[in-house]
C-alpha cells in the first residue's frame, strides 16, 4: 500500500523487494507508480525490473515469467458488519449476490476477474486503485470490497469496530503470488531471485513480514 501523505510504499511485498535489492543485489530500490492495468506492460517495456505481488496465472505466463511463490492468494469480501444488506454469518457468494448490493473492486486485477466470473445479480463497481476501493467501502458507496485476502485482513485488523470479511467457501480464485519478471531474464538471475524467495518463505520471514505489515497498519490508523 502507498501512504497518500508521504508517497512511501509499505507492506510485506514491498519489504521483501527492499530486502532483496539492498541485501542480495546491493542496489538501491526505487518504486514506480503504476496501475494494475499496466503492471505487466510496464515490465515488458523496461519501465521497471520487477512487478510486485502478481498472481501467477496461465494468461500472464504467456507474457512474463514468475519467481518462486511468496504466498498464496484468494479473494475475500470485506464489509461493514452493521450493513443490513449482508446476512450475518455469510460465507458464500450466493448470499451476497443480490440486486441492490454493490461490490467494489480494483479494475484489471485478479480479484476483478474472479468476482466478475461469479457475480450475476449484484452491481460491480470497478475503480482504479486500492485507495479508491477502500474509500468506497468506508464511505458506504459500496457494500462490499472484493480484494486479496491479505489486503482485506489489513483492513479488518485496522478497523475491528466495523470491518469484517467473508472468506468464500470454497475459496475464490486460489492462486500463488510471486514477483513478475521479464521473459528474457537469465536463468542465473532467476536462480538468485528464486533462492531468495524460497529461503524467506522457509525461514518464516515472509510470515513475519505479513504480521509486521498488519501491525504497521494498525499503528498508522490510530
Amino acid at each position: 500500500m502507498r501512504d497518500p501523505k508521504t508517497g512511501e510504499y509499505s507492506g510485506f511485498f514491498s519489504e521483501l523487494c527492499r530486502n532483496f535489492g539492498q541485501n542480495v543485489l546491493k542496489v538501491k530500490v526505487e518504486f514506480v507508480d503504476t496501475t494494475w492495468d499496466n503492471i505487466v506492460a510496464g515490465l515488458q517495456s523496461d519501465k521497471w525490473d520487477l512487478s510486485l505481488a502478481l498472481n501467477d496465472t496461465p494468461e500472464r505466463e504467456k507474457a512474463i515469467s514468475f519467481s518462486a511463490p511468496a504466498t498464496d492468494y484468494n479473494v475475500s469480501l470485506a464489509y461493514n458488519k452493521n450493513n443490513p444488506k449482508i446476512p450475518k454469518g455469510a460465507h458464500t457468494i450466493a448470499e451476497i449476490d443480490k440486486p441492490g448490493v454493490t461490490i467494489a473492486v480494483m479494475s484489471g486485477t485478479a480479484q476483478d476477474k474472479a468476482i466478475s466470473g461469479v457475480i450475476k445479480h449484484a452491481q460491480i463497481m470497478r475503480l482504479p486503485g486500492n485507495d479508491e476501493t477502500r474509500l468506497s467501502l468506508m464511505s458506504k458507496r459500496a457494500d462490499l470490497l472484493a480484494d486479496a485476502n491479505i489486503t482485506n485482513m489489513l483492513l479488518t485488523e485496522a478497523h475491528p469496530e466495523w470491518a469484517v470479511a467473508i472468506q468464500p467457501n470454497p475459496p475464490l480464485a486460489q492462486q500463488e503470488v510471486a514477483f513478475g519478471v521479464r521473459k528474457e531474464t537469465s536463468a542465473a538471475d532467476m536462480a538468485v531471485l528464486n533462492k531468495y524467495v524460497s529461503e524467506q518463505v522457509k525461514s518464516g520471514a515472509v510470515n513475519r513480514l505479513i504480521k509486521t505489515s498488519v501491525q504497521a497498519m494498525l499503528v498508522t490508523d490510530k
